[in-house]
């Protein structure tokens, strides 16, 4: 492993190793994201932190995360896990409905459906769109995990105009994919890849035409956090709120913030930056540019290759996967370039 350096990048500062290109795996946080969670555990060591201390950083966190992917605070829920979020959806559906999912679609997104007997029908992302019209719902990642590929959006939103329910799972893109996806029946996604911040956090946005059950209700999506902890009757939140689950309290210190800092960039910016990047690497290994901040190379022993060059990246569905982020530099691709040529 190389040792970290620092790197500024987008006035963040970052303690990032050189040739790191795993941020679709785990993404490296900005200095002040990593010092409040540091600050944050030595409260909790010392015995100084209260409970009510996290109030202000999941507030903070589920308002950045709303800003960035264009919804109204009011319709964003607060949870730990995509798979746990979709699986409040997959009990909002009617019994066996019918759901499109893409080949290969990460399992947080598909098997809560499945699990729920519903019936799934698997197709190539790029015929996702087109066919989603035929079904009561789909399911899809915005950016697929395995290999950066992008969903048609404008082909979704015209499908869901016909009445088909629309459920977006925005981890791997919200960070460096600049749409704004309030449209969508709902949209999830979770905290700690392109967002920067510790695993443990996660969100979800539900469309107000869309009413979903609150099934996990617990004392955190009561009206009145700290009066709902004890007795009957069931007081819920009257937004998106009655969605939440009780937060793992040191992920939302970080997340409140680094979601801030990434929702104040210019995203179109940090879009053309991440993707020139790995279009860069693309082009130099003779691939067509794709647009997108995820590589996934295909080459006989191509991982072997970057590990032993010290570039950092991750095994995912047969290649080589590699991704670009604010901290990456053309330095990272040329390391990437000629482990791999």
């Amino acid at each position: 492993m190389n040792p970290a350096s620092p790197r500024d990048a987008f006035g963040l500062r970052f303690d990032v190793p050189d040739g790191y290109l795993n941020t679709a795996s785990i993404g490296v946080p900005p200095a002040q994201a990593a010092d409040a969670v540091a600050d944050a555990v030595q409260g909790w060591r010392s015995g100084t932190g209260r409970p009510t201390d996290f109030d202000a950083p999941v507030a903070t966190a589920r308002a950045a995360w709303a800003r960035l992917v264009g919804v109204p605070v009011e319709r964003v829920a607060v949870g730990a896990t995509v798979s746990g979020l979709v699986s409040l959806l997959a009990a909002a559906l009617p019994p066996r409905s019918r759901v499109l999912v893409a080949e290969g679609e990460f399992t947080s997104v598909t098997w809560p459906f499945a699990a729920r007997g519903h019936e799934l029908t698997e197709v190539p992302l790029d015929e996702v769109g087109a066919r989603a019209a035929e079904f009561d719902a789909v399911a899809v990642s915005v950016v697929q995990s395995a290999d950066g590929a992008i969903v048609d959006l404008d082909a979704l939103r015209a499908a869901r105009a016909s009445g088909t329910r629309v459920v977006l799972d925005a981890t791997q893109a919200t960070g460096w994919f600049d749409a704004d996806l309030g449209w969508a029946d709902a949209v999830t996604g979770g905290a700690y890849k392109w967002l920067l911040s510790p695993r443990g956090a996660a969100w979800l946005a539900v469309h107000p035409d869309w009413e979903v059950p609150a099934e996990q209700a617990g004392w955190f999506a009561g009206a009145r956090v700290w009066d709902s902890v004890y007795g009957l009757p069931l007081r819920l939140a009257a937004d998106a709120r009655a969605l939440d689950t009780s937060p793992a309290w040191l992920c939302h210190v970080g997340a409140a913030v680094a979601l801030p800092l990434l929702a104040d960039l210019d995203r179109a910016a940090v879009r053309a930056h991440c993707t020139g990047l790995a279009d860069a690497l693309r082009t130099g290994l003779g691939l067509e540019p794709a647009g997108s901040a995820i590589v996934a190379v295909r080459a006989p022993g191509a991982q072997e290759k970057l590990d032993a060059a010290g570039v950092v990246g991750a095994a995912r569905a047969g290649a080589a996967r590699l991704s670009f982020h604010l901290y990456n530099t053309r330095a990272d691709v040329d390391r990437a370039l000629e482990a791999l040529t």
